[in-house]
């Protein structure tokens, strides 16, 4: 009897463990997006509406900051699938098919026409990603979001919809811009290093979430944050694609520091003060670039445009 009962453990064990593992990993974890979040919509310029500003707005940007991470669970696979390439893209392999096209599909089609060069890589959007891509979506959804509360607000109609709209966009576009300015998000080697290794860089599959979750919410805190996003003035972007792919490439400029501070025990426990203040500058970058993309959106918002009346 006693070994029937074993045996029905073991089968029990056996049947919960895809529930035990569905756990996404958190890019940045749920402290740093909500951090990232909170510091951008704080540090708006004064000619951003208010309710984009005040303490509500504060607090729904940073509860949404960890939303699309909320996404990734096998409980919801095909939304697990579709969207889990949106959160990095492997620069290395994406610069393959030159330079980036600002559309979805036309990027799509580039890597797919790559392929027969490249027949050691799988070239397709799930395994070299999406980032910039769904970055500059949502970015558009904001802008028009914006315009609408525009157009209500001239109109003397309610826009308390429009706000509820906009704050969401904001915040699930301050998700995807924290996870660029992590640079294990933007290469292949975002887990462990591949391919020769002179230095000796960890190969195991922790750096990722060591530097992001595990570091950053025992040894970071808003506070250390906030003086270096106050100290950076708000900026109008004049191209927002090009600044952000601009703003990619710096994150991937830093991948190798990443895995130099992993080697010296940079990230682990407390860290080090170089450990410190590099995952500091990282989080107070993506904040940074958050809030420079939504106050572009809130300007380019006022541009005219033709309205959409149901034509291709």
């Amino acid at each position: 009897m006693s070994k029937i009962w074993g045996v029905l453990r073991f089968v029990a064990a056996a049947a919960l463990m895809p529930v035990m593992m569905v756990q996404p990993s958190f890019a940045w974890g749920a402290d740093g997006h909500r951090m990232i979040n909170r510091l951008a919509a704080a540090n708006l310029p004064k000619d951003v509406p208010a309710f984009l500003r005040n303490g509500a707005a504060l607090d729904t940007m940073d509860y949404l900051g960890p939303e699309p991470d909320r996404w990734r669970n096998h409980a919801e696979q095909e939304l697990e699938d579709a969207q889990a390439p949106e959160h990095f893209i492997d620069l290395e392999y994406a610069d393959l098919i030159g330079t980036l096209p600002k559309k979805r599909y036309d990027y799509i089609r580039a890597l797919a026409q790559a392929q027969p060069a490249h027949p050691e890589i799988q070239m397709t959007p799930e395994k070299v990603g999406l980032q910039p891509y769904v970055t500059e979506e949502v970015w558009q959804r904001l802008k028009v979001g914006m315009r609408e509360y525009r157009h209500l607000l001239a109109a003397g109609e309610d826009t308390s919809p429009a706000e509820t709209a906009i704050l969401f966009y904001a915040a699930w576009l301050g998700h995807y811009v924290a996870d660029g300015s992590q640079p294990l998000h933007v290469t292949m080697q975002y887990n462990g290093w591949n391919g020769p290794n002179p230095n000796g860089y960890t190969t195991g599959h922790k750096i990722h979430s060591l530097f992001e979750s595990t570091f950053v919410t025992q040894n970071i805190k808003a506070a250390d944050l906030a003086p270096l996003v106050a100290a950076s003035e708000p900026k109008l972007l004049d191209d927002e694609w090009t600044d952000y792919l601009a703003y990619l490439r710096h994150s991937a400029t830093l991948v190798e520091k990443t895995y130099q501070l992993e080697k010296a025990g940079g990230f682990a426990g407390a860290g080090t003060a170089e450990g410190k203040t590099f995952a500091e500058e990282r989080l107070a970058a993506g904040a940074i670039e958050l809030r420079d993309m939504i106050y572009t959106a809130w300007v380019r918002s006022g541009d005219p445009v033709e309205e959409f009346h149901g034509s291709k």
